[in-house]
């Protein structure tokens, strides 16, 4: 059965995982200057210009879901006591278009591991062109980290709404 432990526990998890996806994104980044700026080879500067955009990206959504958590969890546990009609009117309207965006979103990581593998092994015995296969491997790295964190925040994300379907449905 669904409760307020179920919500409280959902958005505890999100916060955590987005803690994750923050330390990642910046890890990312200082891996990427190092690369870019210390090791300066093409190889190196290629993996950097991914590592760099990826990492930008997940530590500001890693950001943006901490910063929202508490929020977001306080306005539904006291939904589920005080208002249960928005849990059904807007709670589960919102995590249906969250699982609709993880689909697209794991297609979109699948996509770019393949780039990733096609550039790097295409132009790795290539000399001159070293910076395409640096871009291959650090595009696959961040494709990589990105799927394995948004699986886990899929299967986060399912749980719950599986439980806010029983609610809304009583």
């Amino acid at each position: 059965m669904f409760s307020k432990t179920d919500i409280e526990q959902y958005f505890s998890a999100e916060k955590q995982g987005s803690l994750f996806f923050l330390s990642v994104g910046i890890v990312a980044v200082i891996a990427a200057l190092i690369l870019f700026f210390v090791l300066k080879t093409p190889f190196y500067k290629g993996a950097a210009i991914p590592m760099i955009i990826v990492g930008l990206i997940a530590g500001g959504i890693g950001f943006t879901v901490y910063k929202r958590s508490d929020d977001d969890r306080i306005r539904n546990v006291y939904a589920y006591d005080l208002n249960p009609d928005e849990l059904k009117q807007k709670e589960y309207p919102r995590m249906q278009k969250v699982m609709k965006s993880f689909r697209v979103i794991f297609i979109a990581e699948i996509v770019f591991l393949i780039v990733a593998i096609v550039l790097f092994f295409y132009f790795r015995t290539n000399t001159a062109q070293q910076l395409w296969s640096g871009i291959g491997a650090g595009l696959f790295l961040m494709a990589i980290a990105a799927l394995f964190l948004d699986i886990a925040a899929q299967r986060r994300a399912e749980i719950y709404t599986k439980g806010l379907e029983t609610f809304i449905s009583k």
